[in-house]
C-alpha cells in the first residue's frame, strides 16, 4: 500500500512540474500597437508581469500570485512621466509597489523613455 501511495505522488509530482513547464514556455501574445522601441521593450520586460495587454492579468502573475498593476487605466494620464521613469529603473519598493522589480540595471536612459512613452499609448489602444 506505502508503495501504491508513494508511486501515485511521484507521478502527481512530475505531472505538475510538466504542467508548470508547459505554462512558462507558452510564449506570450504580441502588445497592442505603439511606438518602437517601447513596445519591443515592453514586451521583453513588462509583459510576463502585467500581461501583454498591459492589465495586469498574466497567466503568469497570476501563477506567481503576484498582482501587478493595470497599465491601462485611465489614472495612469495623471503620473508624471519621472515617476513612471523611477518606478522602471529602481523598482516599486520605494514608491508603495513591493511586487515591481528595478530594470535600471538592464535599461538605460533611451530604452527607459521609450518604455514610458509605450505607457501612455496603453490606455488608448484599450478604448
Amino acid at each position: 500500500m506505502r508503495r501504491g501511495l508513494a508511486w501515485t505522488g511521484a507521478v502527481a509530482g512530475v505531472l505538475l512540474v510538466c504542467l508548470v513547464a508547459a505554462v512558462l514556455l507558452v510564449p506570450l501574445p504580441p502588445s497592442p500597437p505603439g511606438p518602437e522601441p517601447g513596445r519591443s521593450l515592453f514586451q521583453t520586460h513588462c509583459a510576463t508581469c502585467h500581461g501583454a495587454d498591459g492589465r495586469g492579468g498574466s497567466w503568469r502573475a497570476r501563477l506567481l500570485l503576484l498582482g501587478p498593476g493595470d497599465l491601462t487605466v485611465p489614472g495612469m494620464a495623471a503620473l508624471p512621466d519621472q515617476y513612471l521613469a523611477d518606478v522602471i529603473r529602481h523598482g516599486g519598493t520605494n514608491f508603495g509597489k513591493p511586487g515591481m522589480p528595478s530594470f535600471g540595471f538592464a535599461l538605460g536612459d533611451a530604452e527607459v523613455q521609450a518604455l514610458v512613452a509605450y505607457l501612455r499609448a496603453l490606455p488608448a489602444a484599450h478604448r
